[in-house]
């Protein structure tokens, strides 16, 4: 844990009591804080009580008590409204931060030999990856690192800081809205392409949200910025003119002049006199795919902005294990493989696996975002048959009439099953994809919950249970 420092002796109101909200009211009390804990649920208040936390009812408090709110991310800020909470905040003067602003300003309290590194991950798809890939090079390559943030552990309950340690941090839209006193080391942008719009408003706060991870950055700091989008093109050209950092954009469409790029599959450092190979990703067999070469490139400047040998950082992309559910093979039945891709909670990451493939059995479906699968239609030929689940399923058959065959299969048991069945009736190389190109929060928790439940089934499936698990 890491003790939060600012607050000794003050109260400190949380809200939203779920994993990020737990792990800072303990690094507040930790740091000497006191803390006012509320959410909105019942059973979340009542998990919390059971953990041996006292909680206070904060739409009755007086907030004038109050040195912040510390707001969890999932919790609306500005859009589709303020949450109660916001209101209450605002209109009583107290600060409303999230848990990697508390992070930031424990960090710049420290003294300088006491602080760590900090590389910070945003971008519309590829952040876990990317992330883990950059944790697992600075692992290689014998650093202390930490890996956290808006993947696996909360970054205020990972271990305490000193001057040798790295921190890798994924950070989502929503903790940037919070976020204002970091000073990344390294800043990574991989790219932006519309997403969340219902939470900040428009594409402009949007990527207002993601540019708050280049902040505070100066001489000696390191932002990579995926350039393959119009969005982090600007960026690139605008932070380039202000010159007060190291700049290295990345591609993986195109050769440049400078920065690293990855043209069919092989990866470039154009930061000297001229470009070198440094790498052979088709060799990496869990950086299948162009939206992984990027991946990989953003890995790779970063550790180069970490002091990381070139040749140190580009061994450790070979070895990288993947992560779950993020284009993962969870099963090959006879000639059947099935590919868990339940991170695609958009049309731009599900365009990344169905880019990989020539041919696949689609399932596909959960809750939509604006503007459906249309912008996916240059791919439709690539679907043999698309089995369709959760709330999206008339939507996206509507959108698939005479494209390609569509089913509608309700569960992801039902079209595991069925799309298995189909595929082995084909008696070719076949893959089933799980890309479904939508939220989850219709049947699942999160994505996670979504891809172990294809995972179960595939098992099922392997175990010739199948039709016992589809019901």
């Amino acid at each position: 844990m890491i003790p939060v420092r600012g607050f000794e002796g003050k109260t400190v109101a949380v809200f939203g009591l779920a994993r990020t909200g737990l792990a800072a009211a303990r690094a507040l009390m930790a740091g000497g804080a006191k803390v006012a804990l509320w959410d909105d649920k019942a059973a979340t208040r009542e998990a919390a009580q059971a953990e041996g936390f006292t909680v206070t009812d904060l739409s009755v408090a007086d907030w004038s008590q109050f040195a912040a709110l510390m707001l969890s991310p999932g919790v609306p800020l500005t859009h589709p409204a303020p949450h109660w909470t916001v209101e209450k905040a605002r209109a009583t003067g107290v600060e409303i931060l999230g848990d990697i602003e508390l992070f930031a300003r424990t960090v710049n309290a420290a003294p300088e030999h006491k602080r760590p590194k900090v590389v910070a991950i945003t971008g519309t798809n590829g952040k876990s990856t990317t992330t883990a890939l950059i944790g697992h090079i600075c692992a290689e390559a014998g650093r202390d690192v930490r890996v956290g943030g808006n993947i696996g552990t909360g970054v205020l309950a990972l271990d305490d800081m000193h001057g040798g340690a790295v921190y890798v941090l994924e950070l989502s839209s929503y903790q940037l809205d919070l976020t204002s006193s970091l000073k990344a080391d390294v800043s990574v942008i991989l790219n932006i392409s519309p997403d969340h719009l219902e939470r900040h408003g428009d594409m402009e706060g949007y990527v207002t949200a993601k540019r708050r991870i280049l902040f505070n950055q100066g001489k000696g700091d390191t932002a990579v910025i995926g350039v393959d989008d119009a969005w982090g093109q600007q960026i690139c050209t605008e932070i380039t003119a202000a010159n007060r950092r190291t700049i290295v954009p990345i591609s993986a469409s195109k050769a440049m002049s400078r920065g690293v790029y990855a043209l069919d599959g092989l990866l470039y450092d154009a930061s000297g006199e001229r470009a070198a190979e440094v790498a052979d990703l088709k060799r990496a067999r869990s950086l299948p795919g162009r939206h992984n070469w990027q991946n990989a490139a953003a890995a790779y400047a970063a550790a180069r902005g970490l002091g990381i040998p070139a040749d140190q950082a580009a061994r450790a992309l070979m070895t990288f294990p993947g992560l779950a559910h993020r284009m993962e093979t969870v099963a090959v039945i006879g000639k059947v493989r099935f590919v868990n891709d339940s991170k695609a909670t958009n049309t731009d990451a599900a365009r990344q696996a169905l880019s990989s493939y020539p041919k696949v059995y689609w399932i596909a479906g959960g809750q939509p975002k604006t503007g459906g699968i249309d912008d996916l239609a240059d791919l439709f030929p690539r679907v043999i048959k698309a089995y369709l689940v959760g709330e999206a399923s008339d939507a996206f058959s509507e959108t698939l009439k005479g494209k390609a065959e569509t089913v509608a299969c309700g569960t992801i048991p039902a079209a595991a099953e069925e799309a298995f069945r189909d595929a082995q009736a084909s008696g070719k190389d076949a893959i089933v994809l799980l890309s479904p190109a939508c939220a989850s929060f219709d049947q699942f928790a999160d994505f996670e919950q979504r891809g172990d439940a294809f995972r179960a089934a595939v098992q099922r499936l392997a175990t010739g249970k199948a039709t016992e698990g589809a019901a």
